[in-house]
């Protein structure tokens, strides 16, 4: 008897291990204030959560409820007031300003309404500056990137500027870029806000895929129904809290 308790109390913490292995970011208590002037704005009033390896997590709510400010949190773009970010075992916010740098470049990838491209390099070169700025051989790193723009359909334009790219393409290298140095977690920031009807549904195709294919783990912030549609989990957000979560399960 005590031989089979002790074997299912091995399964237990196994299998608890399991699942806390399968959480590659969880975010605990955040909470952000701003001061203006003599008040101060509670934005965020206590989020906790918690993200899968693989899953597209989409966080909607209406403007101004922190939707953005939460993804910048979590990436370790912006401290939080109070609470706690912890990626693969790494407690964010305990590392100094330059190792909080090195982290986010080695371990998230960023893509924004506005895609941010450097307009004096080539499409190419704007995919290969994360790992060039990592260090990587520089051989390696153009070999790489070039392969993340064939991926993403933009083998013919390797060569291009941005000014010489449509909206749809540029944020298509804003991905490819994003997806540079391999990261754990891809955070992005109404991806699809400023393109039309048909680069926004190519650009979701584009997430989907990368989640599906590449196991990639994705967070959105968006308005757009139709990309919530296509997640596994949606969050809403409302007055800086958690307002609903549900979970989609789609796994075509």
């Amino acid at each position: 008897m005590f031989k089979q308790g002790l074997w299912a109390f091995e399964l237990e913490i196994n299998g608890r291990d399991l699942i806390l292995n399968d959480i590659i970011l969880s975010a605990k208590s955040i909470t952000k204030d701003y001061k203006m002037g003599a008040s101060i704005i509670h934005v965020l009033k206590g989020i906790d959560l918690k993200i899968r390896h693989g899953e597209i997590l989409v966080i909607i709510g209406p403007s101004g409820v922190g939707k953005s400010t939460l993804l910048h949190i979590m990436g370790g773009l912006d401290r939080p007031t109070s609470g706690k970010v912890v990626i693969n075992s790494t407690s964010v916010f305990e590392l100094d300003d330059t190792a909080l740098a090195r982290f986010r470049n080695q371990t998230i990838g960023f893509v924004f309404q506005f895609h941010y491209l450097l307009p004096e390099f080539t499409a190419l070169e704007n995919v290969a500056m994360p790992g060039l700025i990592g260090n990587k051989p520089r051989s390696e790193v153009y070999k790489k990137a070039e392969k993340l723009l064939r991926d993403v359909g933009l083998g013919e334009r390797l060569e291009h500027k941005p000014n010489e790219l449509s909206g749809g393409e540029q944020q298509r290298v804003a991905v490819a870029r994003a997806l540079m140095n391999d990261p754990m977690i891809l955070l992005t920031d109404e991806p699809s806000g400023n393109l039309d009807l048909e680069s926004s549904r190519s650009l979701h195709e584009l997430l989907y895929k990368l989640s599906r294919e590449k196991n990639q783990t994705i967070v959105i912030v968006t308005h757009n129904q139709e990309l919530a549609q296509m997640a596994d989990r949606v969050i809403e957000l409302f007055d800086g809290r958690i307002k609903n979560e549900t979970s989609q399960n789609r796994r075509d």
